[in-house]
């Protein structure tokens, strides 16, 4: 059976509520959805999401990739040789982690619908239903208490404060949010790069003194400078986990050289896929490292594909696969749900996408 066609989808979604950081604020998830048909008319789905401040994609340059490179290079080839057709994508071009996850994801989910099993199946997996934190957006302290104390009571148990955009004030938001939400919840801080290694050694030890019960710290420090990150890593106590400094084997491999961070955060689109994905997951295991998959602002494509490889590989901690919870209305029919901290997995082919509206994104090819 061989690939017909390979099709994109301009996706643009209203944010329920606005997405705050130390690298941007945004109210919209903009990203790109690819879809694979095979020459019976089933089609899979894979999403590049547009992210200028991380990984520096966008959603015209994924869909200049997809259209101009990767499709020409599937049209034509057998849908069930699934190996080599990841391993042609990513193998085509330089960079462009996004759009060749996107292929990646849609050839997987493709494969998982051909077979009538859903992608974590295929991954080799069974468990549909995968724990998730959720993301406290920056802000002032009372703002994040607030905000800490209604997601507590909907359910969730992990709590994701970002934090760096003030480092003078970091501490007060932190012991602001543990205040609302008592001892029983996990609070996790994600700086976004947003501290110098000074900063954010005093910060967390700050944090350490007041007893906070903080459970790790996500990217002190700006992703290229290895030599803060590992210097801040042997100063504190917390665990510090590698998001942007880490996006494929060769960084990975050089922070565990360096000892720079305890754990790492695997993203399918800075890594190009789900088989780079699994290839990081498995190095940051043999060298005694933490994992976490987490999402970049996507839709529930790129985040069911993120959850299902949690369910079939697992995380020594709980996943960061809240993005598509933020979106005011799913520019999809069918996919991932969420009941309170909890993602839903369809038990259905693939990924359970049945349908990309026209009404809501523009299709080209």
């Amino acid at each position: 059976m061989t690939i017909a066609a390979v099709r994109t989808h301009r996706l643009s979604a209203p944010l329920h509520t606005p997405f705050v950081t130390a690298l941007r604020r945004t109210t919209t998830v903009d990203t790109l959805v690819v879809e694979v048909v095979d020459s019976d008319g089933r089609s899979g789905f894979g999403e590049a999401p547009q992210v200028w401040q991380v990984t520096g994609a966008s959603v015209a340059g994924a869909e200049a990739c997809v259209r101009e490179l990767l499709a020409p290079l599937l049209t034509g080839r057998d849908a069930d040789d699934l190996q080599a057709r990841c391993a042609q994508v990513r193998g085509a071009v330089v960079g462009n982690e996004s759009a060749k996850a996107a292929v990646d994801v849609a050839l997987h989910d493709l494969a998982a619908r051909r077979l009538g099993v859903p992608l974590v199946r295929l991954l080799g997996g069974t468990a549909l239903r995968v724990p998730t934190d959720v993301t406290l957006a920056a802000g002032d302290a009372v703002d994040l208490a607030t905000a800490a104390g209604r997601r507590r009571a909907e359910g969730f148990t992990v709590l994701k404060l970002k934090v760096g955009t003030d480092a003078r004030g970091d501490l007060d938001r932190v012991r602001s949010v543990r205040a609302a939400v008592g001892p029983d919840v996990r609070i996790r801080l994600d700086a976004n790069q947003g501290w110098t290694p000074r900063e954010a050694v005093r910060v967390i030890r700050g944090i350490e003194d007041a007893g906070l019960d903080v459970e790790l710290v996500e990217q002190p420090v700006h992703r290229r400078d290895l030599d803060g990150l590992a210097w801040v890593s042997d100063r504190v106590d917390l665990p510090i986990l590698a998001d942007e400094s880490v996006f494929d084997v060769r960084d990975l491999v050089e922070v565990i050289r360096r000892r720079a961070a305890d754990m790492v955060n695997v993203k399918l689109a800075k890594c190009g896929g789900l088989q780079p994905a699994r290839t990081l997951l498995d190095l940051a295991a043999a060298h005694g490292m933490g994992t976490i998959v987490g999402s970049m602002m996507e839709g529930p494509v790129g985040v069911g594909a993120a959850a299902s490889l949690v369910a079939a590989h697992g995380t020594t901690a709980v996943s960061d696969l809240d993005a598509a919870w933020w979106l005011a209305w799913s520019p999809v029919t069918g996919g991932l749900r969420y009941e309170g901290a909890t993602v839903l997995l369809p038990d259905a082919p693939g990924l359970g996408i049945t349908d990309v509206s026209e009404a809501k994104v523009q299709r080209r090819g």
